[in-house]
C-alpha cells in the first residue's frame, strides 16, 4: 500500500517506501561519524510508542522535549509520540527553571525527555511542582531513566496492532505538537499547529527550493525546537536527503567541512557570523592579495540578479569568483548551492555578496503562527528580489491592512493558543493571521518588511522610529556586532552597542592602542562615533542615533540577551542596561 502523506508521521514511511536511506541520520560520536537507516529509524519510532503506551500515555497527552544539539534520538522520539495521536511539546535548553515550570505547567505536560544529566537534574528538581509522571534522558547513560531504559519498557508487550489502530485515528487536522514562542516580551504563548499545518508547509516549500536527487547531505545545526528548523527536518525525510546534525554551534565550521552539504538553512545572526570570519581573513591577507579580494567584495556589493549589471560587470565577477570566490566555497564544504535565511530581517549588504558568490541566499518569510510558511525568494522564474522576502508561497494567500500590517492566510494558519481563545481570536481574524509586522507588498507582487509593529516606537516629539531598519543597517559596521534602538517616548533616538570584540582588539593593536575598558576608551569611542556619522546619513534628521553606550558584555543566548535563535530580547536587554539607558537620557 502505497504512503500517502497526510500527518508529520508519514514522512519516514514515505521516505522507507520511495528512497530509503542507510545514511537517513548521521551523528558524531567519540569522532567517528555514525548512521541510522531509514528501517531503524522507524523501528526505533515504534519502541518509542510501545514504551509510552507501557507508560500510560494516550492520544491526546502531552510529551515535552528538551534538547541541547540536534540528534537523532528527538527525531526518533517524535515520530513515537505523534502516531499514537500525542503531541510533541518541543522546549529549547537555555531556558530557566522557572519558565520551564510555567511551561510544563501550562502545556499539562506527563512526561519529559532531555538531553543530558545537567537538564535531567534541572526537571528533576522542579518535578514536583509539575503533573510530569516521569523525566527521561535521550542519552545512554546506563541509568533506569536513560533512553535504552526508556525503551526497553515496552519490550515484553506487542503493542503492534494498537500502534496501527491509533495512527489510523490520527486526522491531519488533530494537533500535532504545541511551541511555545521564544518570547522578545511577555510570556511565552503556546502556539497549536496541527499535522495538516506542517504537512502543508513542506510541500508548498518544497516547490519552492530548487533541489534534486543528487542533493543529499543537509547539516542540521539550527534549534530543532524552533519550527524552522524542525519543518526543514520533514521536508529533508520526504526529499530523502542525509540529515547530518552539528556537534554544537562551536564546531559548524568544522562540520560543514566534513560533511560538504548541499544547502543549508541559516538566520541572519549565523550569515553575520560567516561573513565576519571571512572579512577577517581577507582583512589579514597583505599586497596583491588583499587588494584582490577587497575588489571582489566591492565587485560582489553591487550584485543584481539576471544579469542587469551587464556583460562588462559579469566578466569581472567571474574573474572574482575564479580568484576569490572560490575559496569561499570551498571553505563552506565546495557542494553548497544555495542558503535559505529565515527568522529574522536579512541585510541586503549579504544577500548580493554570497549570491554573487555563487551561495546564492533565499530570504524568506514566516512565523512559528505560519508553521512557518509566508514567503520565499527563488532564483527561477525572475522570483529574486534582494531587499524583499520573496513571493508568497503557493497556495498562500499575504495581503496587508490598512495600517499596514502583513496578514497571512492559508492551511499552514496555526489553530490557535492553546489555552488562550481570547488571544487566538484577536490574532486569527476571518482566517487572516495577523502577524505583528509591518510590510508593503510591490508591483511584481514581493513582500517587503519594513519592522515589527510592537518595536515601532515615537519619540516624545511625535516622530515614528522603526528600529530594525536602523539595526540591520548600523551592523553593517565591522566594529558593531550587535545594536538595540532605543528612545520609546524620549526626546531622541540612541542606541546600545556591542562591539565586535575580535575586530576592535585587531583594529587596537595596528594603531598601537591598549583598550582597558571598552565603554570608556576615549580612542574608541570617538572611532565608533565615526561609524554612526557614516550610518546615520542614509536616514532622516530625527531617525539619527544621537547618542550611544558600549556595553561590555557579548550579548548571548546563555546571558539572556538573545533568543535561542539569536533574536534580540529588547525588553530584557533594555533592563540589563537600564543604568545606561539613564546616562543617555539623564545626563
Amino acid at each position: 500500500m502505497s504512503t500517502n502523506i497526510s500527518r508529520i508521521f508519514d514522512f519516514p514511511y514515505y521516505q522507507l517506501e520511495n528512497q530509503p536511506q542507510k545514511k537517513c541520520f548521521n551523528y558524531k560520536e567519540e569522532s567517528i561519524w555514525k548512521s541510522i537507516s531509514t528501517q531503524e529509524y522507524i523501528n526505533l519510532a515504534n519502541k518509542v510508542s510501545s514504551s509510552l503506551l507501557k507508560l500510560g500515555v494516550r492520544p491526546g497527552d502531552k510529551i515535552a522535549v528538551i534538547t541541547v544539539n540536534n540528534n537523532p534520538n528527538w527525531n526518533i522520539l517524535d515520530i513515537g509520540i505523534l502516531q499514537i495521536g500525542a503531541q510533541n511539546v518541543p522546549l529549547y535548553a537555555t531556558l530557566a527553571e522557572k519558565d520551564y515550570e510555567y511551561i510544563l505547567n501550562h502545556s499539562d505536560a506527563k512526561y519529559c525527555f532531555v538531553s543530558n544529566g545537567d537538564l535531567y537534574q534541572k526537571i528533576d528538581a522542579i518535578k514536583v511542582k509539575t503533573q510530569l509522571k516521569g523525566v527521561f534522558s535521550l542519552e545512554e547513560l546506563n541509568t533506569t531513566y536513560d533512553w535504552n531504559s526508556f525503551l526497553s519498557l515496552g519490550e515484553n508487550d506487542d503493542y503492534e496492532a494498537e500502534i496501527a489502530k491509533l495512527k489510523k485515528a490520527v486526522t491531519p487536522e488533530d494537533l500535532a505538537t504545541i511551541i511555545y514562542t521564544s518570547g522578545t516580551t511577555g510570556t511565552p504563548k503556546g502556539v497549536m499547529l496541527s499535522h495538516k499545518n506542517i504537512v502543508f508547509t513542506v510541500f508548498t516549500t518544497t516547490k519552492s527550493l530548487n533541489l534534486n536527487k543528487n542533493d543529499k547531505r543537509v547539516l542540521s545545526y539550527l534549534p530543532i525546537s524552533h519550527i524552522f528548523e524542525r519543518t526543514a527536518t520533514y521536508l529533508n525525510q520526504y526529499l530523502g536527503i542525509e540529515i547530518y546534525f552539528a556537534e554544537s554551534i562551536e564546531k559548524i565550521g568544522d562540520n560543514i567541512r566534513e560533511v560538504k552539504p548541499h544547502y543549508l538553512a541559516v538566520v541572519p545572526r549565523l550569515l553575520e557570523k560567516i561573513f565576519d570570519k571571512i572579512i577577517d581573513k581577507g582583512s589579514m591577507l597583505i599586497g596583491i592579495k588583499r587588494q584582490l579580494f577587497f575588489w571582489a567584495l566591492a565587485l560582489a556589493e553591487k550584485y543584481e540578479p539576471y544579469h542587469k549589471n551587464g556583460s562588462w560587470y559579469h566578466f569581472k565577477l567571474k574573474i572574482a569568483n575564479k580568484l576569490i570566490f572560490s575559496k569561499w566555497r570551498e571553505a563552506l564544504g565546495g557542494n553548497l548551492k544555495f542558503m535559505v535565511s529565515g527568522s529574522a530581517p536579512l541585510q541586503d549588504r549579504l544577500v548580493r555578496i554570497f549570491t554573487a558568490a555563487e551561495i546564492p541566499v533565499f530570504e524568506g518569510y514566516g512565523m512559528t503562527e505560519s508553521s512557518p510558511a509566508g514567503t520565499i525568494n527563488d532564483v527561477r522564474n525572475n522570483g529574486l528580489k534582494i531587499g524583499t522576502v520573496g513571493k508568497p508561497l503557493e497556495g498562500i494567500e499575504i495581503k496587508i491592512a490598512e495600517d499596514g500590517e502583513i496578514l497571512i492566510k492559508g492551511e499552514n494558519v496555526m489553530l490557535g493558543y492553546y489555552k488562550n481563545e481570547a488571544l487566538t481570536n484577536k490574532t486569527i481574524i476571518d482566517g487572516y493571521l495577523h502577524t505583528g509586522d509591518i510590510g508593503e507588498i510591490d508591483t511584481d507582487g514581493f513582500l517587503k518588511i519594513t519592522d515589527r509593529k510592537k518595536e515601532i516606537f515615537k519619540t516624545s516629539g511625535g516622530k515614528y522610529i522603526a528600529p530594525a531598519a536602523l539595526e540591520s543597517e548600523f551592523k553593517q559596521s565591522r566594529f558593531i556586532e550587535q545594536i538595540l534602538v532605543i528612545g520609546e517616548g524620549e526626546k531622541m533616538p540612541a542606541a546600545f552597542i556591542q562591539l565586535h570584540f575580535d575586530f576592535v582588539y585587531e583594529w587596537a593593536k595596528r594603531h598601537n592602542h591598549v583598550i582597558e575598558d571598552v565603554s570608556t576608551d576615549e580612542k574608541l569611542i570617538a572611532r565608533i562615533q565615526r561609524e554612526v556619522d557614516f550610518y546615520n546619513k542614509k536616514f532622516g534628521k530625527w531617525e539619527q542615533i544621537k547618542k550611544f553606550e558600549i556595553t561590555k558584555d557579548e550579548w548571548s543566548v546563555a546571558s539572556g540577551h538573545l533568543t535561542p535563535t539569536m533574536k534580540m530580547r529588547r525588553k530584557i536587554i533594555k533592563e540589563k542596561y537600564k543604568n545606561l539607558y539613564q546616562k543617555i537620557y539623564n545626563s
